[in-house]
C-alpha cells in the first residue's frame, strides 16, 4: 500500500509510503481519500498525524504520470485530486502534519490540509508548479492564501521557490520547527493530547473555524452559536462543567 493508517493512543497516523520521494500518483491520491474517510469513521481514531517518513513528507505529484495526461483526462482527474485532499481537510478531528524533508507541490498542499504543522529543521516547502507551466491544483491557491495571506501566497506560487523551515515558521506556513529526529514524536504527542479531549467540542471548534472562514462574520457567528448551544446536549459538556465545579479547572477527563 502507498498509504497506510495505524492507530495508537487514540491517534491515527496516515503514513505515505511510496519511495523514494512519496510522489502523489493517482493511486496514492485515491488511497488518501479512502483513509481520510476511514479515520473520520473510526471511534479509536480521535486525532490524526500526517507523516511521510523520516526523510521526506511528499515531493509533489508524479510528473511522469501527469505528463501523459491531456486536457480531457485532467478535466476528469482534477476533481478527484481535489476531493482526495478535501477529504483530509474535512476530517472532523484534530489533524497535525509531521513534515520532514521536502513538502513540495502536492506535498505542501497536503500539509495545508492539516490544522497544525510541525516541521523538521531541514524541511523545505513550496509550490513549484509554475516551473511546469502550471498552477497548484490540489488546493494550493486557496488554502495557502488563507493561511499566510494573498501576498505571501503569490510570492511562493509566482516564483515557485522553496521555503526553508525557519522562513516557513516566520510567515506562518508551519507552526513549529523541531530537530528532524523529533518531528513525528512531537506531532504524535500533540495529537495524543487532543485525543484525550471532548471529541464533539473539538469537532464543533474545527467546523466553526473552518466554515466561518468561508463566509461573512454574521453567518460565522450563527454557525458558532448553533454549535455552542448544541454542545449543551452532550455528556462531555456535563462532565466538563461538573469537573470544573467539583475539582477546579483543567481536570476533566473525557471518554
Amino acid at each position: 500500500m502507498t498509504v497506510t493508517l495505524e492507530a495508537r493512543d487514540g491517534v491515527g497516523t496516515i503514513r505515505l509510503d511510496r519511495p523514494p520521494m512519496n510522489a502523489l500518483d493517482v493511486a496514492t491520491q485515491d488511497r488518501l481519500r479512502e483513509l481520510a474517510e476511514e479515520a473520520t469513521r473510526r471511534d479509536d481514531v480521535r486525532a490524526v498525524v500526517l507523516y511521510g517518513g523520516e526523510k521526506v513528507f511528499a515531493a509533489g505529484a508524479d510528473i511522469k504520470e501527469m505528463q501523459a495526461m491531456d486536457h480531457t483526462a485532467m478535466v476528469v482527474r482534477s476533481k478527484a485530486l481535489q476531493d482526495s485532499f478535501t477529504a483530509v481537510a474535512r476530517i472532523p478531528k484534530p489533524v497535525v502534519a509531521a513534515v520532514t524533508g521536502y513538502a513540495l507541490g502536492g506535498g505542501c498542499e497536503l500539509a495545508l490540509c492539516a490544522d497544525f504543522r510541525i516541521a523538521a529543521d531541514n524541511a523545505k516547502l513550496g509550490q513549484p508548479e509554475i516551473m511546469l507551466g502550471l498552477i497548484p491544483g490540489a488546493g494550493g491557491t486557496q488554502r495557502l492564501a488563507r493561511l499566510v495571506g494573498p501576498s505571501k501566497a503569490k510570492d511562493l506560487i509566482f516564483t515557485g521557490r522553496h521555503v526553508k523551515a525557519e522562513e516557513a515558521l516566520t510567515i506562518g506556513l508551519v507552526d513549529r520547527v523541531v530537530p528532524a529526529a523529533e518531528v513525528y514524536e512531537q506531532a504524535h504527542a500533540w495529537a495524543a493530547r487532543l485525543a484525550k479531549g471532548p471529541a464533539l467540542a473539538l469537532r464543533a471548534a474545527k467546523e466553526s473555524i473552518d466554515a466561518g472562514l468561508e463566509t461573512d462574520i454574521d453567518t460565522g457567528l450563527t454557525i458558532e452559536r448553533n454549535w455552542f448551544a448544541g454542545l449543551f446536549a452532550t455528556e462531555d459538556r456535563e462532565r466538563g462543567m461538573r469537573s470544573f465545579v467539583e475539582e477546579g479547572p483543567g481536570k476533566a477527563k473525557f471518554l
